[in-house]
Order: structure tokens, then C-alpha cells, then sequence
């Protein structure tokens, strides 16, 4: 085995926490301790974590175009100077209380994109920082079943405006060369989907 982890769960202390903040996100403080690899344990550590709940993500894929559905939409979080804060990504949402992440997934490639999916394959589960925040990301493929060439999709209710692009592959990996993917999970989804594409066509194909 290459790695394993030295430590596991139950190799930290939550001592103290407390909500700083709740609004539509949420900030928790908290205080704790945690073994150290030259042995012994910390000294009391506090920190602030952002809260905003785990979330699913989809990068649908027709195999037999060759093309993938991806989104675009505002991101206030990408708001600084010089850059766009609008973003090309895959379909994603949050997972409430009581879903399950497949649930999520197509409901969300639904609302988002008018798109139906078939196979789903989870490709990654992922922290996209965990230094800060304890969001989890999980993250599949899916079979594009039927999907709009374009549109403006997303629920006025939340607020949503969202535009579909279907693209070939390959001017998506143009894109991924060449630095203009700037959206974490879709830049995961993107390069596994480099690495995989012909034996996922097999399975899905044959």
C-alpha cells in the first residue's frame, strides 16, 4: 500500500463550539485538540468553519455525440476585479436532510438543465477546502438521456439563471488546456473524464 492514514476520527478532542453565525450559510467556532505525529497532543486549537452543508455534482456525457452538457451561471464568490464572475460548470446542489445523492442528482439536472440522465457513476468524493470548510462534494457522471441543444433554465424561486451549453468534448478539453475552466468540481469531473473517457465509452456503449 502507498499511503494509509496514521490517524482516524477518534484522534481529536472537540473541546467547545459554538454557532458565530446562521443566515442563508453558516460560520460554526469551534475549539479543539488533536494527536500530533511527533507524538502527544496539541494545544488547544480554535478555529472558525463555514457551514454550508454537502453537496452532489453531474457532469452529463453522451457518449455516442461525444459531448457534454455543462452549465453557466453567476457566482458572487468570483466576483474581483478583471475576472468574470460567471462560470462554466457542472450541475450540482445541495443534499438536504433525508436525500439521498442519486435524488439529488436528478433533480438537479432537471431544474438546471432539462436534462434526463441514465447511468450514473460516482468519479470522486471530495473536500474542496477543508482548511476553512467542511462541505463535502460528491461527484458522478452520467448518461445524458435527452437534453436541450440551449436555453435558460433554473427556479425563479431561488433566484436561478442558469444557461445550458452542449459541447463537444474535445472543445471542452481545448478549454481545460488552456486554463479557462476556473470551477473546481468541474475541473475534477474534466480530468477524469480525460483519463476514462474510453472505458466508459466501452461500458456504456457496448
Amino acid at each position: 500500500m502507498i499511503y494509509s492514514p496514521q490517524f482516524s476520527s477518534d484522534d481529536f478532542e472537540l473541546l467547545n463550539e459554538e454557532w458565530a453565525f446562521r443566515g442563508y450559510f453558516g460560520v460554526r467556532r469551534i475549539e479543539l485538540k488533536h494527536r500530533l505525529f511527533k507524538g502527544g497532543w496539541s494545544a488547544p486549537v480554535k478555529r472558525e468553519i463555514f457551514e454550508r452543508g454537502d453537496a452532489v455534482a453531474v457532469l452529463p456525457y453522451d457518449p455516442v455525440a461525444d459531448e457534454l452538457v455543462l452549465i453557466e451561471q453567476f457566482r458572487p464568490g468570483a466576483m474581483r476585479a478583471g475576472d468574470t464572475p460567471w462560470m462554466l460548470e457542472l450541475i450540482a446542489g445541495v443534499v438536504e436532510p433525508g436525500e439521498g445523492d442519486e435524488q439529488v442528482v436528478h433533480r438537479e439536472a432537471f431544474e438546471e438543465a432539462q436534462c434526463t440522465l441514465s447511468e450514473l457513476e460516482l468519479i470522486a468524493t471530495f473536500y474542496p477546502s477543508a482548511g476553512a470548510c467542511s462541505e463535502q462534494i460528491r461527484c458522478f457522471i452520467g448518461r445524458v438521456e435527452g437534453a436541450p441543444q440551449s436555453g435558460i433554465f433554473g427556479l425563479e424561486s431561488e433566484n436561478e439563471d442558469i444557461k445550458l451549453h452542449r459541447l463537444k468534448l474535445k472543445a471542452v478539453m481545448d478549454l481545460l488546456r488552456s486554463n479557462q475552466i476556473n470551477n473546481g468540481h468541474t475541473l475534477i469531473a474534466l480530468q477524469w473524464l480525460a483519463l476514462n473517457r474510453d472505458a466508459l465509452r466501452e461500458r456504456w456503449l457496448s
